[in-house]
């Protein structure tokens, strides 16, 4: 993979959404910022010759930057993904999915998978006493139980990791951009994906005081909200972006 050097800067304006990126981009002859994202991935804007933004979805990609050389018939592609934070500091959903999915994608063991939907509410409490009716805290299961995971969590953290915050396939990200939208002071970061990676991810598998589960800088949790909807059972994972800054 290509290697991105990295660059954060005060933005004289704000960033409304993606498709501000994208616009940005697009006038990248114009668009200082635009110009600085460029060089960050290591361009030189005077071998440009033409530049392309596209929105995608469904994928940890969310905008991709297609990149045309002067003199070269090959065009570069950049997957980007973006973090728009309308505040200093925030939680922001990563990666959502049903336990099943999860179990398929990582091969998780059954025992550990039955705690798991214990936790989301998929599968009724085991015992009588929980803080919340419909589902249980991770410092309500059995110590052995408690145990089980975080092994497990600890030994698949460097896949776990990637899947959430990259992905795979064609549409892994390859850098992050993150934007805070807010219209004085605002300000951007962008980081190589794999920086971000080491950043959220290497440290410490713990059970929070909340009863809840985390890897290093990364939540893992109960989706919630959604009106009480069957959608409320999701697992989910969240970092907070802001926390780029601070490096």
């Amino acid at each position: 993979m290509k290697t991105f050097a990295d660059g954060s800067k005060i933005a004289k304006a704000g960033f409304e959404n993606e498709y501000d990126i994208i616009n940005r981009f697009n006038n990248w002859r114009k668009d200082k910022e635009a110009q600085s994202w460029l060089e960050i991935m290591n361009y030189k804007l005077s071998e440009i010759e033409y530049v392309e933004a596209i929105k995608v979805s469904g994928f940890k990609t969310d905008v991709q930057v297609q990149v045309t050389i002067k003199l070269k018939k090959a065009i570069d592609v950049e997957n980007l993904q973006v973090k728009l934070e309308s505040n200093k500091t925030g939680f922001n959903q990563i990666d959502k999915r049903w336990v099943d999915k999860y179990a398929e994608m990582w091969n998780i063991p059954d025992n550990i998978v039955y705690t798991i939907k214990r936790y989301t509410g998929e599968i009724k409490p085991t015992i009588k006493k929980t803080r919340y009716p419909k589902r249980m805290l991770a410092n309500e299961f059995t110590l052995q139980e408690q145990i089980e995971v975080i092994d497990w969590l600890k030994k698949n953290q460097a896949l776990i990791i990637s899947d959430v915050i990259k992905g795979r396939g064609k549409f892994a990200a390859e850098c992050m951009l993150v934007a805070q939208k807010i219209i004085l002071n605002s300000r951007w970061i962008l980081k190589p994906i794999n920086y971000c990676i080491n950043f959220y991810g290497n440290g410490e598998v713990r059970i929070t005081s909340g009863g809840n589960f985390r890897i290093s800088k990364i939540g893992m949790q109960r989706k919630g909200g959604d009106s009480g909807r069957e959608s409320a059972k999701l697992l989910q994972f969240k970092i907070d972006p802001s926390k780029l800054f601070e490096e």
